[in-house]
């Protein structure tokens, strides 16, 4: 599993917010091998309506596939929690968001802790591939594999760092991080919304179906993108995730967090 993200540097993006909605956080995640640059259309989007938004690049990527071998799924949610922690502190109320294994990771995080609302992309809780039941052993005598890609992207393509190799200790990990959420989905009581592409070749549907299935919250929507592969963020339906998504946001922020700047 991986995805592609548009031209630039793999960074760190934060912004203080303006506005009236100044006092509502949005903490975003990338996916798995990708960067911030995947969801930076989505995280200006949302800066350029006011709201303070953090995207942490997690450890291990936007480099190479070496340091991803050396990190694993606690590192990575380690650094998208504090990342949500620190907005937290200085917002109202704060979101969980993100795309792909971002998504899993925004799940993760809204079962530990009291978010406003959830807001995902093609959230991965599962894998195409079968052999992944036997990583764990695998990992060990095959250290590294290609990567899964899109065979006809429509997303603009990035330029993540050197992930040509996918280390099968992080898909490991990756798989734990899963799992994980899985079993915590029913702890999630936030409002949800989850944003799926009719073609995505990297996560399968069974990973919306567990979502659907699990998940403790009384209020989950479905929208389709009926024109997007995986990296919808980056695709043609990314003007619908930004709206829908900012709507969403207005609509779940306790009225104080919007009314305190009014």
């Amino acid at each position: 599993m991986t995805e592609s993200s548009a031209g630039g540097i793999p960074a760190s993006f934060s912004y203080a917010g303006h506005g009236r909605n100044a006092t509502i956080g949005i903490a975003l995640c990338h996916g798995f091998t990708g960067s911030p640059l995947s969801i930076m259309p989505w995280a200006e989007a949302l800066a350029s309506r006011g709201f303070a938004v953090s995207v942490p690049l997690l450890p291990g990527h936007g480099t190479d596939w070496k340091d991803l071998a050396r990190t694993g799924w606690r590192d990575w949610y380690g650094a998208f929690e504090e990342s949500y922690l620190g907005l937290s502190a200085t917002t109202t109320s704060c979101f969980a968001a993100g795309l792909s294994m971002g998504g899993a990771m925004a799940l993760q995080l809204a079962s530990r802790h009291r978010v406003a609302g959830v807001a995902v992309v093609n959230p991965a809780l599962s894998f195409y591939d079968r052999r992944v039941h036997f990583v764990g052993l695998l990992q060990y005598v095959m250290p590294t594999t290609t990567p899964i890609e899109e065979q006809n992207p429509t997303a603009l393509p990035t330029s993540d760092g050197d992930y040509a190799r996918t280390p099968l200790s992080a898909v490991h990990e990756l798989r734990q991080l899963f799992r994980s959420t899985a079993r915590r989905l029913p702890l999630v009581s936030a409002p949800a919304i989850v944003f799926k592409s009719a073609s995505d070749s990297v996560v399968p549907a069974n990973s919306l179906e567990r979502i659907k299935r699990r998940i403790g919250s009384s209020s989950l929507s479905i929208v389709e993108l009926p024109g997007s592969g995986h990296v919808a963020t980056l695709d043609i339906d990314a003007p619908a995730i930004f709206e829908q998504s900012v709507k969403f946001f207005q609509a779940n922020a306790p009225a104080t967090a919007v009314s305190k700047q009014s």
